[in-house]
């Protein structure tokens, strides 16, 4: 309950300096959600919880603004409470930082959470920030990355600097958790291939713009590998996370032209193995007030590849495992939402290895209920695989998650 304790005195001492500042210029919301993740299949890995598991989060977000809306504080915490896996039960700083307006300038120091990309299946230009993969393993949970940030918007695009330290490692489940290696990760044992560990200084350069009907995102990144390779420990019993030094650049751009959406990101990465270069292409199409409703449907086709060799089930025993899956895949998607006053929408995502065969499905649905909740389905399943492919780690892993949201 340490971690919950500070967590509380935390929120207690920025509204305590808040409230110093004039009142008008504070306001706050957040959400408190319940949530139920259940599991129909045996677990593959001995202790794993079988059946349901349990958990709650909170994720309050506090504002202030300067008279002259030049300057912003934001702090925004994160806990959730496992009932089970005590590695998923996590406290969290997602932003805690300040902002400032100046002109054409723009500056921010403290914790962020950066987003880039426009593929729905992966986003590989997502270089900033370190994924929290307690959260769930579509890989859009990000932790929040201690950053200086200057940013100046010009005639010719946005240019920003990014320099960043206190390096955060990527959260996994422990022994009683689902949806992880057949062992667990210590993630408290992380080795780095630098002097200075997580205090590495990373920098990240990044220019945006858009070009008639065209939006281009260019970035150039150096410092400490946000995916570890992970090493198998000297007893057999568990896996130790390894952070090297990596240089990647890349390219996010998307073509909107009447109802299309042509998408493409792609990276070129040295510093993990030998360099090599991933991409992720595809289209997605929406066909607007379908049968004269109010319902539009979007239909989305993307490919991935990386060009690392493919994680594989039957590596287990050699000396290191890399995070890659995506090396040959391809992605079938459809949007739809019914834009009612709930705002009741589904999206359907579908992976196929062209090598393995089929991967994984995954259903995300979600409904207002009134004006402060919400009501989330998330399932997915895993196919049964060749043992070459790494969902194999997964395959008794299907799960469907009920969540009830209350904002604030």
């Amino acid at each position: 309950m340490r971690f919950l304790v500070r967590a509380l005195a935390v929120l207690f001492l920025f509204k305590l300096t808040l409230s110093v500042v004039s009142a008008q210029s504070f306001d706050f919301s957040g959400q408190l959600a319940l949530e139920v993740r259940g599991f129909p299949d045996k677990s593959l890995w001995p202790d794993q919880v079988e059946g349901a598991q349990f958990s709650s989060f909170l994720e309050p977000e506090f504002r202030w603004r300067s008279a002259d809306r030049n300057s912003m504080l934001k702090f925004t915490p994160f806990v959730r409470v496992d009932a089970v896996d005590d590695k998923r039960t996590h406290f969290d700083i997602r932003e805690a930082n300040w902002r400032k307006i100046s002109g054409d300038w723009e500056f921010l120091v403290g914790a962020s959470r950066i987003f880039w990309g426009v593929t729905e299946s992966r986003h590989l230009v997502n270089v900033i920030n370190q994924i929290d993969f307690v959260e769930d393993i579509d890989e859009e949970d990000f932790l929040g990355q201690p950053m200086v940030q200057v940013g100046r918007q010009l005639d010719i695009g946005r240019f920003d600097v990014f320099l960043m330290t206190g390096f955060r490692e990527r959260t996994f489940p422990g022994r009683d958790g689902r949806l992880r290696t057949p062992l667990p990760v210590k993630t408290g044992a992380a080795v780095y291939e630098n002097n200075t560990e997580q205090w590495h200084p990373d920098v990240a350069l990044r220019y945006s713009h858009f070009f008639g009907d065209f939006d281009v995102g260019l970035h150039a990144f150096r410092g400490i590998n946000r995916e570890p390779s992970l090493v198998l420990s000297s007893d057999n019993q568990s896996f130790t996370p390894h952070y090297s030094l990596m240089t990647q650049v890349g390219i996010d751009l998307q073509l909107t032209r009447d109802a299309w959406l042509w998408k493409f990101e792609g990276i070129v990465r040295e510093g993990q193995g030998s360099p090599f270069a991933a991409v992720v292409a595809g289209l997605e199409y929406t066909f607007f007030q379908v049968a004269e409703s109010d319902i539009d449907l979007g239909l989305i086709v993307e490919g991935l590849y990386d060009g690392r060799d493919k994680l594989n089930f039957n590596d287990i025993g050699s000396k290191q495992i890399l995070p890659t899956i995506y090396d040959k895949d391809i992605f079938l998607g459809t949007r739809l939402a019914l834009n009612d006053v709930q705002d009741s929408s589904v999206l359907v995502g579908f992976v196929t290895d062209i090598e393995d065969g089929p991967a994984t499905l995954r259903v995300e649905a979600e409904r207002r209920i009134g004006q402060h909740l919400k009501v989330e389905l998330i399932g997915q399943t895993f196919f049964e695989e060749k043992p070459t492919n790494p969902t194999t780690f997964f395959m008794q892993d299907s799960f469907v998650t009920l969540r009830l949201s209350k904002f604030f």
